[in-house]
């Protein structure tokens, strides 16, 4: 009995580390990536500035932009949970873009970017709505994973940063009829796609268990 006992006990602890390892399997939620190849992604420019080690999306090289361009949605998302463990290094500087679209070059002309920056010379810190609400406290830290999340219901948006808030922010009304420009000069699209952003070489930034929960 004893033995029956800790085998199972094992086994339990093992499927509840496999679990938290694979948080697509979570009730609800979708993933964006295999952890294996770029499948449902596409980039432009300086595409060499992304990899894949270890079952992540491995950032650094020249400004380039890894949009999601997969079947969930036909990659067109307007209410939605969206998750991803995220590790910077040292004066790392990225963000993750929603409402966007694809973009062969350059900084991304549609859509809100939701900072990736723990200790870049740039104070807009990690959970930033990159200039248009900003978070100057640093939430997380460098080498160390965190859980990033964007939630978005109409115009009302959510920034999360390990479970804490970090922005709580609601678009003006004037983005409700469609598209509608940004204080950034950036267009908000009313639905759009994900994109990872490559910032510069000195830049290092890693991205994994990307996955969505569509909201209604």
């Amino acid at each position: 009995m004893k033995l029956f006992l800790n085998t199972t006990l094992t086994l339990l602890l093992a499927v509840s580390a496999w679990a938290a390892g694979n948080p697509g399997n979570e009730k609800g939620w979708i993933s964006l990536f295999d952890g294996k190849s770029f499948n449902g992604w596409k980039v432009g420019k300086n595409a060499d500035s992304f990899k894949i080690e270890n079952g992540a999306i491995v950032v650094n090289g020249n400004v380039a932009h890894l949009f999601y361009d997969g079947n969930v949605q036909g990659h067109q998302f307007k209410n939605f949970h969206f998750k991803a463990d995220v590790m910077t290094f040292p004066k790392a500087n990225s963000g993750i873009y929603f409402h966007t679209k694809y973009q062969e070059e350059g900084f991304p002309k549609f859509g809100i970017e939701c900072q990736v920056n723990n200790s870049h010379r740039d104070p807009k810190r990690t959970g930033s709505l990159w200039g248009i609400k900003d978070n100057l406290e640093v939430p997380a830290k460098d080498n160390v994973w965190f859980c990033e999340e964007i939630i978005v219901r109409g115009l009302h948006i959510v920034i999360k940063i390990d479970g804490k808030t970090v922005v709580d922010y609601t678009l003006p009304e004037a983005a409700a009829s469609g598209e509608f420009q940004l204080p950034t000069r950036n267009t908000w699209l009313p639905q759009g796609t994900f994109a990872l952003q490559g910032h510069d070489p000195g830049s290092k930034v890693c991205f994994k268990n990307i996955r969505v929960k569509i909201l209604d």
